[in-house]
């Protein structure tokens, strides 16, 4: 059987061997007949500024018996998922359409080809290299293509970001995600990282390798191919209508589209999907330099070449919401992530070196239903749409910047003290109290208040504020049952972030993975 060996600390200098030789040594003096050891986890504990190394677990084939490993704490059975029998099964003939190609989409489609299914996966936007011309060009003359853009085209929206892992779903399909991943091109340490991550530059090779992959098993993957209208019978689904012109038949529809498709949300109300506004997060993205945040985090380690650049979570509890970090990215950029016209929304990027002057983290602050103009399930949309549009006009077409402590002092910044922004396009200074609702800028301004008195300099030494930041997840979730079929529609299979199942390309992508392998069975 395949055991796992917990607890083993290892400096912050070591190498790999040092894990598996401490590993081996351990399995040896209990007398442990082991082959086939690797490492299987490496987490960095910095909790103490005198005592920062790393704790690992690795992994190997031995022919104890569970009673042993019951006996001894350290140890722990591992037991992988075995997909590959669902997928081998004699399938019954289906003709499936998956809508989308971010991590949730695509994993499900790769499933579905695997299992010979071959699947028609339509990407309203345009394959990874061409969206990042296309991308590029936005950020550097702001001319946006509402279909190709941050959050649509080949790979989705976690294309344009850090490409982080890191999910507290806990299901053991994660590691089925991260072998996938591997496979196709991604770094092997994010099999054993704690918080593994991609980063932008290589998830778009990635992301392309497994739509080769799909294609080769029998899949095709048509780009520029908006769904605009769902064909029913009887209240069976039928197929799909793409660009408003042709017509594709299918039994099963995998609906894998992003948290940004609001003209497919809104299509779904009109047939009379049943969906409903659920809460999500809105606010800003603050820059510090790496450099402090290193010091925050490494102390007087901060500039030990063998540490990664350094991320944080920080959550301030109010009487009535939090405000929080949310998808850190050291060494990063803060990008312009609008797909609307005369709207600008910002997200945050960067790179598998993460080697970028600053860190960026969004800011955000609790939204609730209630905070919306109605109890429509599309209230969340325009309430998103409000800000977006508010932010694009206070700063005129740019990208509405404050400095932390003005922000807090209630002030307009006049100019910088030690943090550029990195927005990816023309920003200007504005008072982000006219682009946010009231109750999103006072508790913010209490979270950076309460984050200034537990690290010095975090809001009153120079860090920038952008905004605004509003698609942290679906604000709306398009109901289905327990087996994720459409309580409105059988056959019809609401999927991933974009239907308000999952946060972030993890769990999107296990989602997508379930949905495929209930379809095989079906």
């Amino acid at each position: 059987m395949r055991v796992i060996l917990d607890n083993l600390k290892v400096s912050v200098s070591h190498i790999d061997d040092d894990i598996i030789n401490m590993a081996k040594k351990i399995l040896n003096e209990k007398k442990i007949e082991y082959e086939n050891i690797e490492i299987y986890r490496k987490s960095l504990d910095a909790r103490r500024e005198n005592n920062i190394h790393y704790s690992c677990s690795v992994i190997f084939d031995t022919k104890v018996d569970e009673e042993w490993i019951n006996l001894n704490p350290d140890f722990r059975k591992y037991e992988p998922i075995n997909i590959e029998s669902v997928i081998s099964a004699k399938k019954k003939a289906k003709r499936v359409v998956v809508v989308g190609t971010g991590p949730c989409g695509l994993f499900s489609a790769y499933l579905l080809a695997k299992s010979g299914l071959s699947p028609i996966v339509f990407e309203r936007g345009a394959d990874v290299d061409t969206r990042t011309k296309i991308v590029e060009d936005f950020w550097k003359n702001n001319k946006l293509n509402p279909n190709t853009n941050v959050q649509f085209g080949e790979g989705g929206a976690g294309t344009f970001s850090d490409g982080k892992l890191t999910t507290r779903i806990g299901d053991p399909l994660q590691r089925v995600v991260l072998e996938t991943f591997v496979k196709f091109g991604a770094p092997e340490d994010i099999l054993y990282k704690a918080k593994p991550h991609i980063g932008t530059d290589k998830l778009k090779s990635v992301v392309k390798n497994m739509r080769k992959e799909i294609e080769s098993l029998g899949g095709t993957v048509k780009f520029n191919s908006t769904v605009t209208n769902v064909i029913t019978e009887n209240d069976k689904l039928k197929g799909v209508v793409v660009n408003n012109q042709e017509e594709y038949p299918c039994d099963a529809l995998v609906l894998a589209i992003g948290h940004s498709s609001r003209d497919t949300y809104s299509m779904l109300k009109e047939m009379g999907i049943k969906c409903e506004a659920k809460a999500f997060a809105a606010g800003v993205r603050i820059e510090h330099t790496q450099e402090f945040i290193n010091k925050m985090q490494y102390g007087k380690e901060y500039n030990n070449p063998l540490l990664p650049p350094a991320d944080y979570r920080l959550t301030y509890n109010g009487e009535e919401r939090s405000c929080y970090s949310f998808c850190m990215c050291p060494g990063g950029t803060v990008v312009n992530a609008s797909s609307e016209e005369n709207m600008l929304v910002v997200n945050g990027m960067s790179e598998y070196k993460r080697d970028g002057e600053n860190a960026n983290s969004a800011l955000v602050v609790t939204v609730k239903p209630s905070d919306f103009d109605s109890d429509d399930a599309l209230a969340g949309v325009e309430f998103q749409r409000k800000y977006e549009g508010l932010a694009y006009n206070v700063a005129k077409g740019k990208a509405p910047v404050q400095l932390a402590r003005d922000f807090a002092e209630n002030k307009i910044s006049v100019g910088f003290n030690g943090v550029n922004p990195t927005f990816t396009g023309d920003f200007t200074f504005a008072d982000l109290r006219e682009c946010l609702p009231k109750f999103i800028c006072d508790t913010l301004k209490d979270g950076l208040l309460n984050f200034e008195k537990r690290i010095k300099g975090y809001t009153y030494g120079g860090a920038v504020l952008t905004g605004v930041e509003t698609r942290t997840s679906a604000p709306l979730r398009i109901l289905r049952d327990e087996n994720f079929e459409s309580v409105s529609l059988k056959g019809l299979y609401p999927a991933g972030e974009g239907a308000g199942y999952a946060g972030g390309i993890m769990s999107a992508a296990v989602d997508g993975i379930k949905i495929a392998l209930k379809i095989c069975q079906i």
